[in-house]
């Protein structure tokens, strides 16, 4: 089953399956009724993010350093974990409230749960 990605603002639709937030903040205006589960630890560290807001990181960079940042968290290693297995057999699709779907975290983060769909069974 596929992994997607969308904004949290965007409507809920069949096709999303499981909608996972994937935020440390709780996003604006949104109701809880918009997902399904918030897993924060899937979000981006703070220094991360407000690095590559602020223009100190090119994407390639902020990528390798959010792998990095779950790589080394247990709790975020589990969820991916979880996600993967999930993945299999259901459509898991990732929310953040960013509009650039391939300059944001939850395109980096697919990446990740894809590869570990292919490698653990």
């Amino acid at each position: 089953m596929p992994v997607q990605t969308k904004r949290v603002y965007d409507a809920p639709s069949p096709e999303d399956g499981t909608r996972i937030l994937v935020m440390r903040l709780y996003p604006r205006g949104v109701k809880r009724e918009a997902f399904h589960a918030w897993y924060k630890e899937l979000g981006t560290a703070p220094e991360l993010i407000k690095a590559w807001k602020g223009k100190r990181l090119r994407w390639e960079e902020f990528a390798r350093r959010y792998e990095a940042q779950i790589e080394a968290d247990p709790q975020a290693q589990a969820r991916v974990e979880e996600l993967a297995r999930r993945a299999r057999s259901e459509t898991i699709t990732l929310l953040c409230t960013c509009e650039d779907e391939e300059y944001c975290h939850r395109s980096v983060l697919k990446r990740i749960i894809e590869r570990r769909m292919k490698t653990k069974r």
